[in-house]
């Protein structure tokens, strides 16, 4: 591999980390935010965020973000006379966050109804309130069961954010194939191999932290 390769690949894993990391960030602030919609007293909330996790989960990511790159510039056109929508990156993250939000929102969901409601009542029979029976003591043991679920969509928003080469975007996948295209397979091997060594590296650090926090069980 010549420096400007080697240049491009680690220019490529940055953008696929900085994708991970930005989509796993914010969609865990909306995850939460939708399982709590989805336990809600309120029917209305309870519809539109079942609504959200249906809608996401059940499409694929790949068409999710052409509505966002491609469709929306064609909607504000048809609306507005002209075409109006999202840098390549902006929608990157914004689609990767949308459709992982939609995940990690059951991941939560499943996490906080797992734990005992005595424990909510004890929160409550020490004066706390709802949310900081929530933050204090519901929050921190669900925290300590979801990781290995977890870690699980980590791992699959790491690889699945291949798919943002449809964008142009040059992470590690659209790298990759622009190298092969030269007509040497070996570039595929080769991001393949540092796909590989970062999902072993995270796999190994959620398994250390899941060893961790299990000595609190």
């Amino acid at each position: 591999m010549t420096q400007a390769q080697i240049k491009a690949y680690v220019s490529g894993a940055g953008i696929t980390l900085s994708l991970t990391f930005v989509a796993i960030l914010f969609g865990m602030v909306l995850g939460l935010l939708l399982a709590f919609g989805r336990m809600s007293k309120s029917k209305t909330l309870q519809g539109i965020t079942w609504t959200y996790i249906w809608v996401f989960r059940g499409t694929p990511m790949m068409l999710q973000l052409m509505i966002i790159y491609f469709g929306i510039p064609l909607i504000s056109s048809a609306l507005f006379g002209r075409p109006m929508g999202p840098e390549r990156m902006t929608s990157a993250y914004v689609g990767l966050t949308l459709n992982t939000a939609a995940y990690l929102a059951e991941i939560f969901r499943a996490g906080i109804l797992s734990i005992d409601k005595g424990q909510l009542e004890a929160g409550k029979a020490l004066g706390m309130t709802n949310g900081q029976t929530m933050r204090k003591i519901i929050i921190p043991q669900t925290i300590r069961r979801i990781i290995p679920p977890f870690s699980n969509e980590f791992v699959m928003l790491l690889k699945d954010s291949s798919v943002v080469y449809i964008l142009g975007i040059g992470d590690l996948t659209r790298t990759s194939r622009q190298f092969a295209a030269q007509g040497e397979v070996k570039f595929y091997f080769i991001a393949g191999a540092i796909y590989l060594v970062l999902t072993t590296i995270f796999t190994v650090l959620f398994d250390r932290l899941e060893k961790k926090y299990a000595k609190y069980e």
